[in-house]
Order: C-alpha cells, then structure tokens, then sequence
C-alpha cells in the first residue's frame, strides 16, 4: 500500500477513535476543561497525530497509550464524583475575590490575578463598581460569578409578592424547510394548525430556514430569501400580554401603597380585570 494512502486510512481511524471516546468521556470534556482534562486533551491529539503519521510498525503502540489516557481520565472522573476531596484535589477549589464589597488581595494574588483582570472579569457581567458586589468567587473553571448587594440587584416580580405565571420554552417548530413534529406536539399544536399558519402568512414551507413558536402561540419565521419582508405576527397575543401585565401593575400598585382606600380600588380593579382576562383568552390565544 503506498505511504500516502496508509496515512489518510490511519487519520480517518484516528479520527474515529478519537469521536468515540471522546463520547465515552462526556460533555465535559469539551464544554468545562479541568487541568488534568486538558493535559489529556493536548496529549490524546499528540497521540493521533503519531498514529497517523508514523508509518512504521510500532504504530498500534500509540493506540495503547490513547486507550491508557482515556482509562485514567475515565478513573479519575469517576473518582471526582465520589470523592469531594478528589475534585478539589484535581479541580481546585473555589476562591472568594470579592467579599462585602473589599478586594481580598490575598486571593487575587493567589490566583495570579490583577486589578485589570479582576475589573475586566467584572464588566464582562456588566458590574463596574467593586463597591456595588456582595460576593465575587473564581470558579475551579476559572469563570467569575458575581452576586450584587440588595441594593443594586434588579427589581423582580417576587420581590413586589406577585406570582407569575411559568413561560414555556420558544421551539422550533421548522428547521431547513422541514416540519418538526415533536417540538410541535409540545406546544400543542397540530401540524394542521401550522399549516393554516403558513397559509394566513402566504408562505410555502419549503422557503422557511428556521420557524419558532413562543409561549404565547406566535408563529415567527425566518426565510432562505432575506430579501423578502415577512408578515408582521398577529397582535392578538400582544393584546394578551398587554392585559396580564395591567393586570400585575394594579396588583403592584395595591401592594405598595399604604392608603387603604386606594388599596381595596386596585384590588378590586385587578380582581375585575382578572375576569375580563379569563373570559378573552381562549379568543387571544388562540
């Protein structure tokens, strides 16, 4: 067999080995490198890469040394999961960066990190006020994660006690011209009603490159011809959301007042509006 062919059937194979373990490993290995997970990685590809191109006869020793690399990786995950000193151990631990909102110059030394690095992390999740941070922790990742005091936290409908409802995921009900039917079902829909859809919008579904359906049962799609203007969504299930949130206003407003008189209106309004709401939905949302 000539040289030149040898190589290509063994890059193809390596490339193959190296697909499978990498699935027998896990997700982990690609989206969250540990140090010992990427001094496998960096010697995995070293390995391949003899195993393509040595073309003598001691080549299937390469094999050996992947099948040894990814056995130990294999251990020691397994070890990880079972043993917290063994994730700290291979992983390191956590460190505090920010605490009260003081610089732990101590740990940020210990880290190898600057005051540029550190500022830079914190802008990256759009905090540029150190005073502002409750608590800053580099993760065994490397990643920082911030919490803000209470004070400059954003304002959430659980902090005025107003309940809301659970959103559903956006699918994408279309993908390449193609219908899914699965991500359909779980909306509720029905391929008919997709259908009916695509034809209120004078659209062909073979023409869509990505079509999605929120929580609310819009339909928005996206075209292979850019050029083209889609349909603006109908405005039914903005009406819908418009009144839910009227709604949560009155009841935001009945909580934060301290008159008992306008208390007991917004009450009484939201109760009202609530009924209305009920009774128009199966017309807004459907």
């Amino acid at each position: 067999m000539p040289t030149w062919l040898e190589v290509i059937f063994r890059t193809i194979f390596a490339v193959i080995v190296l697909f499978l373990l990498t699935k027998i490993l896990g997700k982990r290995q690609v989206s969250q490198l540990s140090f010992f997970e990427y001094i496998t990685g960096i010697t995995l590809g070293s390995l391949a890469a003899y195993i393509s191109l040595d073309t003598d006869n001691t080549w299937h020793l390469g094999m050996i040394a992947i099948l040894v690399w990814v056995a130990i990786s294999f251990g020691i995950e397994f070890l990880q999961l079972k043993s917290k000193k063994a994730r700290d151990f291979v992983d390191f631990k956590a460190t505090v960066l920010i605490k009260d909102g003081k610089v732990l110059e101590e740990n940020l030394k210990k880290e190898r990190l600057t005051t540029d690095d550190l500022l830079e992390q914190l802008r990256a999740k759009d905090v540029f006020k150190v005073a502002d941070v409750e608590f800053a922790i580099m993760e065994a990742s490397g990643q920082v994660n911030v919490l803000l005091n209470r004070e400059n936290q954003p304002l959430t409908p659980k902090h005025l006690g107003i309940k809301v409802a659970p959103e559903k995921e956006t699918q994408a009900v279309i993908m390449d011209g193609k219908m899914m039917p699965e991500p359909l079902d779980m909306m509720g829909k029905t391929p008919k009603w997709l259908m009916d859809e695509l034809e209120k919008q004078q659209l062909n579904l073979q023409d869509i490159f990505l079509g999605q359906v929120d929580s609310y049962g819009e339909l928005t799609v996206d075209l292979y011809a850019d050029n083209v203007q889609v349909p603006q969504p109908q405005e039914k299930p903005e009406v819908y959301a418009l009144l839910k949130k009227c709604e949560a206003d009155l009841e935001m407003f009945g909580l934060s007042t301290q008159n008992k008189d306008a208390k007991k209106l917004y009450e009484s309004c939201s109760s009202q509006l609530l009924e209305v709401i009920a009774e128009l939905k199966p017309l807004l949302t459907t």
